[in-house]
């Protein structure tokens, strides 16, 4: 008698030591998918403090058991539930990282683009004025001089001239705005060049005024509208890349896409009007949308 209540006791033991070690396998898996999901969510919400965010997945709803089938067991459905949040982690991550890939290659594209466009550059500058361009290609520097600090420069047409005189410099107190409004109506005369002086003056002097994203990317037009495409797409994509919270960092990326097309590489304006989309989809107008639409068609973008 008392070894058959041994013998119960034994075998009870066992069976109770069964679910205690598949609990404790699945609470490892548990904590292991929390920390994975909380390392998901950091690159996802950078700015999430380390709070979890609740995931949207339900348990499937548990159908009517058939009299006489055995049912399956509390632990059973756990693992069940923890094997597919696990796939699903492991899917999300993947297309992180996939999107990460994405994003870095079109930045290495633009650098080369940048990088390709700059050394261009650097040899009509060079022939132009021998003694300077010398200089900058020995620094490194493929920039262009800065503009000389006047109000305009002299127009060399007598037409242009006219233009440029009959312009008038407001005055206003705000002199980053005064200087902006002057370049926009130099611009808005056609004296571009006297327009592209004024407004690279008002980004380098005021270059934390709200107006420098505008004169920035007015800049762009300005070369835009003289004929002068490989100057305007640098000057659309510094106002994206050095002030991509101004309020004209948008349409940079619209006309840059518009320059690239004119220096014949749709396929780059096509990534550049994918970056538009994703970058500034809360900021774009109804009428810039349908302009974007307008120029994935004629760059034939897929």
């Amino acid at each position: 008698m008392n070894r058959l209540f041994a013998v119960l006791m034994l075998s009870g033991t066992a069976m109770l030591a069964q679910p205690v070690a598949a609990q404790t396998v699945v609470e490892a898996r548990v904590d292991r998918l929390e920390r994975e999901m909380r390392a998901v969510q950091r690159k996802v919400f950078p700015g999430g403090a380390g709070q979890l965010i609740e995931p949207q997945i339900t348990a499937p709803q548990s159908s009517p058991s058939t009299p006489g089938a055995p049912a399956t067991s509390a632990v059973a459905d756990l693992n069940a539930r923890v094997s597919s949040l696990e796939s699903q982690l492991s899917s999300l991550t993947g297309q992180i990282e996939q999107n990460q890939y994405q994003l870095r290659q079109l930045e290495q594209a633009f650098e080369a683009y940048k990088r390709s466009t700059d050394a261009k550059l650097a040899a009509p500058v060079a022939a132009a004025a021998p003694g300077t361009g010398t200089a900058l290609a020995a620094s490194g520097d493929t920039r262009m001089a800065a503009p000389p600090r006047i109000d305009a420069p002299a127009a060399a047409e007598p037409a242009a001239a006219g233009r440029v005189a009959g312009v008038e410099r407001p005055s206003t107190g705000d002199a980053g705005e005064d200087d902006y409004t002057y370049g926009y109506r130099l611009w808005a005369a056609k004296a571009y060049p006297q327009a592209a002086a004024v407004l690279k003056k008002v980004v380098a002097d005021h270059p934390n005024h709200r107006r420098a994203s505008f004169a920035q990317n007015l800049l762009g037009r300005a070369y835009l509208d003289d004929g002068k495409p490989s100057l305007a797409s640098i000057a659309f994509y510094d106002n994206y890349k050095k002030m991509p919270d101004g309020e004209r960092a948008p349409d940079s990326l619209y006309y840059l896409g518009q320059a690239l097309i004119q220096l014949k590489k749709p396929a780059d304006a096509c990534k550049v009007y994918d970056e538009l989309t994703d970058v500034y989809s809360g900021r774009i107008s109804a009428s810039m949308s349908a302009d974007i639409a307008q120029a994935r068609t004629a760059a034939k973008c897929g």
